[in-house]
């Protein structure tokens, strides 16, 4: 049972930590930036898979007017 009693004192103590606070917003302004940073680059990767598309479709092309 010490160790329950520890718990509880243990969350207590997060609780009434401002720290803890201060943790959990900068977590959220760095979750943010992941979910931008995954969104551009998946904008990205869809641009570049079209250009390199519209090159495979002029390689081939080319290659059959020879």
């Amino acid at each position: 049972m010490p160790e329950m009693r520890a718990f509880v004192r243990a969350i207590r103590e997060v609780m009434h930590d401002r720290r803890a606070a201060t943790a959990v917003e900068y977590g959220f302004i760095l979750a943010l930036i992941v979910i931008a940073m995954m969104v551009s680059l998946m904008s990205v990767a869809n641009q570049t898979t079209s250009m390199w598309g519209n090159v495979t479709n002029k390689v081939q092309a080319a290659s059959t007017q020879s």
